[in-house]
Formats: C-alpha cells, sequence, structure tokens
C-alpha cells in the first residue's frame, strides 16, 4: 500500500471573493493535495499566518489598506522562507521589481484562459516542493553535525563542482593544524596526502563520484610536525 501523499496547505489572499472561490475551485481540481484557505484581505491572510502552518502563500497585489508587495515585505519578516507567489491583474515592471526586491518566490499574471490554473499550480507544488526539500536537508546535516560532534572522528568534505574543501576540528588536530588554519580547496588536501599513497586515493574517489558508490581507502597524510597519520 503506498504512502498518502503530503497535503500542501496553500494560502490564499485576494480581495474579490468570487475571485478566490474561483481559485480555490480549480487548484482543488488541478492538484487533490492542496488544502487552500482564502482570504480576502492581507490582514487578515496574516492573521490566518500567525494560527496556522502554510506551504505557500498566493496573494493578489492591489488590494485596500495594504497592498502585495507590502504584506510580502511582513510576511517575509515573520516567515523568511515561506514560498510567496505574487499572483496579480496589475502587471508592470514597477510591481514586479518591487516584489522581486522584497523577495518573492515567483510572479504571475493573472488571464482569462483557465489554463492559468494549471501553471499556478504547478508553480505552487515545485515551490512547496523545494521549500521541504530544504528544509529536510538542513535537518539532515544539523543530525550530522550533532553526532560528529559527538564523536572523535575526523571529517572532511569536499565538493567537486566547487572544489571545496570543509575539514572539522577533529581532524585539523589530528594533522597537527590550529582550527580554521587549513585551506578550503582539494588541492591542499591533496598535498597532505602521502605522495605514494595519493594515485590509489585519487582513483578510488573518482571512481565513487563516477558510479555513485562508497569507497574505502587506507592511506598516509603528513603530520604538521613531519611526521605521518594513517
Amino acid at each position: 500500500m503506498s504512502a498518502t501523499p503530503e497535503t500542501i496547505r496553500v494560502l490564499h489572499v485576494d480581495d474579490d471573493p468570487d475571485f478566490a472561490d474561483t481559485v480555490a475551485t480549480f487548484l482543488n481540481r488541478e492538484n487533490e493535495r492542496f488544502v487552500v484557505d482564502t482570504a480576502t484581505r492581507a490582514s487578515e491572510g496574516l492573521n490566518r499566518l500567525s494560527r496556522s502552518a502554510f506551504d505557500c502563500v498566493v496573494s493578489d497585489y492591489d488590494m485596500p489598506g495594504m497592498d502585495g508587495t507590502k504584506f510580502l515585505e511582513t510576511v517575509r519578516e515573520r516567515h523568511p522562507d515561506l514560498p510567496f507567489i505574487l499572483f496579480t491583474g496589475k502587471g508592470s515592471e514597477e510591481v514586479a521589481s518591487e516584489a522581486i526586491s522584497a523577495g518573492v518566490t515567483d510572479y504571475m499574471q493573472k488571464a482569462t484562459d483557465p489554463s492559468q490554473y494549471a501553471v499556478l499550480a504547478n508553480r505552487i507544488s515545485n515551490a512547496a516542493e523545494a521549500t521541504r526539500s530544504e528544509r529536510e536537508l538542513a535537518k539532515t546535516r544539523r543530525r550530522l553535525e550533532l553526532a560528529l560532534d559527538a564523536t572523535d572522528t575526523g571529517v572532511w568534505e569536499w565538493d567537486p563542482e566547487t572544489d571545496e574543501v570543509v575539514w572539522n576540528d577533529i581532524l585539523e588536530r589530528v594533522m597537527g593544524l590550529d582550527p580554521g588554519a587549513f585551506d578550503d580547496s582539494f588541492e591542499a588536501f591533496a598535498d597532505r596526502v602521502h605522495p605514494e599513497d595519493f594515485p590509489r586515493v585519487r582513483d578510488r574517489i573518482e571512481r565513487a563520484i563516477e558510479t555513485y558508490s562508497m569507497y574505502e581507502a587506507e592511506f598516509r597524510m603528513r603530520h604538521e610536525d613531519g611526521g605521518d597519520r594513517w
């Protein structure tokens, strides 16, 4: 039996209640995972956000009391990572520029073609899933950091795309280095590996990258005092 897909809670703010109902109806047709709440003022939307958790906000621009950009700025102060899509009938470069400056996730103009709701649904889903993935990655990294902090294990992490290498303090101490003193590049790491062992280490790392597999390698690294550490 497959797991039930996680719901995506959407808060739609628009001062036209009939249009808000239409959007909710079409979004639910496009994606059964959507649970859409509506508000007719930005102040009401902020109140909803203070009481409940949402995965995405969709807002009009031209609304009484507080326009869409001001609403977005307030949301960003309280919920900096919450996806926010400006869905407006007032399209202009000025409005788009204001929204981008305020940290909008996406910007979309209203249209008469019903196909716009499929586009909107897709953008909501993508934004919500991306944010959830980022949060899960952050949690995983934090759990890993806590686990490593509780051990005496020296750890290094290399990003092949940027060539950045991150060492933890324990590994730097093993190498006789002060925390933060090591250069953050793979070349610097390679210079620390014993020259007789480096070709073997390099080959195993390259194979792991090509095949997305684990690797094991025992090798010597040069200590700051001139000796070697296995």
